[in-house]
């Protein structure tokens, strides 16, 4: 099995809401259908209107929702059933194929009935240094920054995308994808993002240190992060 994340684009005068409620309804069981699994959704909705202010941007325009499924193959020749599927419920769409490490997995929060899940989710595309050798780069986030992330954070659920190669010719040249999902109050307060409430100097601590191992590793010119409504649809496996 091999796992692809894919950005999507909304059609031309259509809102972030209104093509986010359409993925939620339509595009699930249109995968499903397709031939892929474990599906998931990532929405820019009212929901996380508030973390509006963490938003960081590369890409003019920015994706509107984010996608993550798994197929027997990412090979084009098996995958094209899940392109069709794609390219009809949106106007463009970029694919990677991605090697998944579940630092934290979501046993305390699992998703409602009706698929999203508690809290939000900071759905991250980052690039490694140039300057640095590529190895390195992924030495530090996996040895030494995934340990700063989970000490330093009140994220509940923790994982990491290794990008193994873009399956689309015009994907963006992204090294990984970060999915990490939080407490609502952490959208408004750095002090709930940073697991420091009521505790100053914690706060502080814990900011320089997320900060100084984020510099380790990812240019920050080349990110794309997105706060969103986390919807897991695994139970239509």
């Amino acid at each position: 099995m091999e796992k692809m994340i894919g950005a999507l684009w909304a059609r031309e005068g259509e809102g972030r809401g209104d093509f986010g409620a359409r993925l939620v309804a339509d595009l699930p069981a249109a995968l499903q259908s397709a031939g892929a699994s474990r599906i998931r959704l990532n929405i820019r909705d009212a929901a996380v209107e508030l973390a509006g202010h963490l938003l960081q941007q590369w890409q003019e325009h920015q994706q509107d929702a984010v996608v993550q499924f798994w197929m027997p193959s990412a090979n084009a020749i098996f995958r094209r059933p899940v392109d069709d599927v794609l390219a009809a419920h949106c106007s463009r769409f970029e694919l990677w194929l991605v090697a998944e490490s579940t630092i934290i997995p979501n046993t305390a929060h699992t998703p409602t009935g009706e698929g999203r899940t508690w809290g939000w989710s900071q759905a991250s595309f980052i690039s490694f240094l140039e300057s640095q050798d590529w190895l390195d780069s992924v030495r530090h986030w996996h040895s030494h920054h995934a340990r700063v992330a989970i000490e330093t954070q009140s994220n509940f659920e923790y994982v990491q995308n290794l990008v193994v190669r873009p399956l689309t010719d015009s994907a963006p040249a992204y090294g990984a994808f970060v999915e990490e999902c939080f407490p609502p109050e952490a959208m408004t307060d750095g002090h709930v993002f940073f697991d420091a409430v009521g505790d100053e100097e914690k706060y502080l601590r814990n900011t320089r240190e997320m900060a100084e191992s984020c510099a380790g590793f990812i240019d920050f010119h080349k990110i794309d992060i997105i706060p969103t409504s986390q919807y897991d649809f695994a139970h239509l496996d």
